[in-house]
């Protein structure tokens, strides 16, 4: 199966679907749903294969597969995936298929047409595979730029409150981002030989002050797509007025886009402006944690408090790239898969409260877990997830970063431990205003509220609660596909872990 062109035809295959459901009756919502939905699980079948075909120590990039596009410019189709892409591409396929089952009844109440947005989610899910797929650079930055037309319109025309400001807000920020990219792009394209081909770039050599100028252009664009402080105002004003699945998918995946463009493109082309850079972009991490986490704790807005907690996850994420150890980087892309897992169920669920209420206020809830217990307890654990207790799979990824950076750079895992404090009070604080203590009188009175999980709910978070607690107890098969990826990319930056301080252990047990 490893010649099977898997890459290709996942990317392709999400949007075929699209133009099938966009092209169905509009009068009939209800097959558009089940089109989409099949069309979802085709692909994470498809998926799976390619997980098992991936050979584990063997070559960095498989599945490779390169077309002709535009020859005078040395653009071509090319795709490959490494263990980090792999990651991404399965945290995609399973999280498409879960995102339209609780996203069943939400075009509806925008009185806006069904089919459209179902092809939308499928388009997007084309976009998300072809960006982390991509191995041309120019692929990359097109796959990067289409991306946010699908999502614009999720958020626009789907959306809640102040969605077209919301909306505006991310296109701009995001294309702003891009435009930087785009100058760099070029740069690269013109000091390394007219190629776009990404193995290629990596054998390039760069002056010092040019290397500098590319990694920039290069880290700003991933820095507001993240997003790292302080381009960040974009994502609680989008996450809080999206609905719900789209939100889940633009925290859970389209934001990852970033920090997987960092390892992929920031690392191994432009190694020495990495190091250079990395204090620096540790100062964001950690700026990241702590100020995202106490504007978490202030919100009174239950998606904009959990967009807020998205971005200090973020902050541990760059800490764990930039530490530049083998377990940082690791626990890095581990936490991008973990918290894909853990706020994507945590946005969902959400969302589930918000229909129900009709509100997103924090303050139109409480003890609402005396009405809807099944819902409140995934809540709870969503929310334990999210701040990363020892059994959950959040945990794994933010004890390998802190102690892959404890080796190499003491102070900054001590300050961003401090985030772990305080993700236990905006988690805790949240669960507390919106399904403990005494019940809301007004609660009583919404009807909606007195229905506990259905049967399509239950299947939308069971298996997100199945792998958040598998993975939280034996990460290892996920480990093995990223290790090898983490290994090679801090050998492109020329970088080694640390070797144990044994003799000065032994000698302070004296």
């Amino acid at each position: 199966m490893s010649d099977f062109p898997f890459l290709s035809v996942l990317t392709v295959a999400p949007l075929v679907g699209a133009l099938v459901v966009a092209f169905l009756p509009r009068r009939r919502p209800e097959l558009a749903k089940q089109v989409a939905l099949g069309w979802s699980l085709l692909v994470l079948a498809l998926s799976v294969v390619m997980w098992v075909s991936f050979q584990v120590g063997g070559d960095r990039l498989q599945f490779r597969e390169s077309y002709p596009w535009i020859p005078t410019w040395g653009v071509s189709f090319t795709f490959a995936a490494d263990g980090i892409a792999l990651v991404m591409l399965m945290l995609i396929a399973v999280l498409v298929p879960l995102v339209i089952l609780a996203s069943w009844h939400d075009a509806e109440s925008s009185k806006r047409s069904v089919p459209v947005y179902f092809a939308l989610l499928l388009v997007l899910e084309c976009t998300m595979i072809g960006v982390f797929a991509a191995a041309d650079v120019f692929l990359f930055y097109v796959f990067f730029e289409v991306m946010l037309v699908p999502m614009y319109f999720l958020i626009g025309s789907y959306g809640g409150h102040q969605r077209q400001y919301a909306a505006v807000k991310f296109f701009l920020y995001s294309l702003v981002g891009g435009l930087f990219m785009l100058a760099a792009v070029i740069g690269l394209w013109v000091v390394g030989g007219k190629t776009f081909d990404w193995q290629a770039l990596t054998q390039v050599d760069i002056s010092t002050g040019t290397e500098r100028w590319l990694f920039l252009g290069f880290f700003l664009a991933f820095a507001i797509k993240a997003p790292f402080f302080p381009f960040h105002t974009w994502l609680p004003d989008a996450g809080g007025a999206a609905p719900a699945g789209a939100a889940a998918l633009l925290v859970g995946v389209l934001d990852k886009v970033g920090t997987f463009g960092i390892l992929r493109y920031c690392l191994p082309l432009f190694p020495e402006a990495s190091k250079w850079f990395a204090p620096w972009a540790l100062a964001l991490g950690l700026i990241g944690i702590i100020y995202a986490a106490l504007l978490a704790v202030g919100q009174s807005d239950l998606k904009r408090l959990v967009s807020y907690t998205s971005i200090a996850h973020f902050g541990f994420i760059g800490v764990g790239i930039f530490a530049f150890t083998t377990q940082a980087g690791t626990g890095a892309v581990l936490y991008m898969l973990n918290h894909g897992l853990a706020t994507g169920l945590l946005f969902l669920v959400v969302g589930m409260l918000i229909t129900r209420r009709g509100s997103a206020l924090i303050k139109d809830f409480g003890g609402a877990g005396k009405l809807v217990p099944l819902l409140a307890g995934v809540l709870f654990f969503a929310g334990l997830a999210s701040l990363a207790l020892p059994g959950t799979a959040p945990f794994v990824s933010e004890f390998l970063v802190l102690i892959g950076t404890f080796t190499v750079n003491k102070p900054v895992a001590v300050i961003a431990t401090l985030g772990i404090i305080l993700a236990a009070a905006y988690v805790l604080w949240m669960v507390q205003r919106t399904t403990q203590g005494t019940l809301n009188p007004e609660l009583a009175t919404v009807e909606a509220m007195r229905r506990d999980l259905s049967l399509r709910e239950k299947v939308v978070v069971a298996p997100l609660i199945a792998l958040i607690v598998l993975l939280g107890f034996y990460p290892k098969p996920v480990t093995d596909v990223i290790n090898p990826a983490v290994q090679a990319t801090m050998q492109d930056v020329g970088k080694s872990d640390p070797a144990p301080e044994v003799g000065n252990v032994q000698e302070a047990s004296r």
